[in-house]
């Protein structure tokens, strides 16, 4: 019985996508299996949904785009998304006078600026090293996958990369 070699069948795909297309859509299926491994839904919707782009060949126009706007569109649906509860009425006046009286309040209070401003930097960071993206994902999906972490996207991430890489410039 002949043993199947994986590894010289993957360095075969690999030698053989040398193209653009057939490169960036095997990185593409890597990160859907890994989001499908991992039951990550954002990845796998983002994986797919890039990819769909990529086939009916609008991604030229549609990836630039989403590479430079893409991250405040993201932000600005977050934003929305907290900012629902006090549209709604769930969260009005007298919720956040109460929440002045405790001190888990204003420890939340704290916890909210320094998350604010920790993602601010991963915007910096984000948009000028785009390629960190990739690390970041990775770093989220093994930690879902194997500490049952929760993925809270990239950008937190990247606040904190940007946080490190600040400290070790000044040593």
């Amino acid at each position: 019985m002949k043993l199947i070699r994986y590894d010289k069948i993957f360095k075969y795909i690999l030698k053989g996508a040398t193209s653009l297309f057939l490169q960036a859509m095997l990185f593409l299926f890597l990160l859907l299996g890994i989001g499908l491994i991992a039951k990550n839904n954002s990845l796998i919707i983002a994986v797919v949904f890039l990819m769909v782009l990529k086939i009916i060949g609008v991604d030229s126009k549609i990836f630039s785009i989403l590479q430079s706007k893409g991250i405040n569109w993201g932000v600005m649906v977050i934003t929305i998304a907290v900012l629902a509860p006090i549209a709604s009425g769930d969260i009005g006046f007298k919720d956040l006078l109460g929440a002045f009286k405790s001190l888990y309040a204003w420890i939340a209070l704290l916890s909210g600026i320094a998350v604010a401003l920790l993602a601010k930097g991963g915007v910096i960071l984000l948009a000028k090293d785009p390629h960190i993206t990739t690390a970041l994902v990775l770093g989220t999906i093994l930690s879902v996958s194997l500490f049952k972490g929760v993925a809270v996207g990239p950008l937190i991430g990247a606040g904190i990369a940007y946080l490190a890489m600040k400290i070790v410039q000044l040593i």
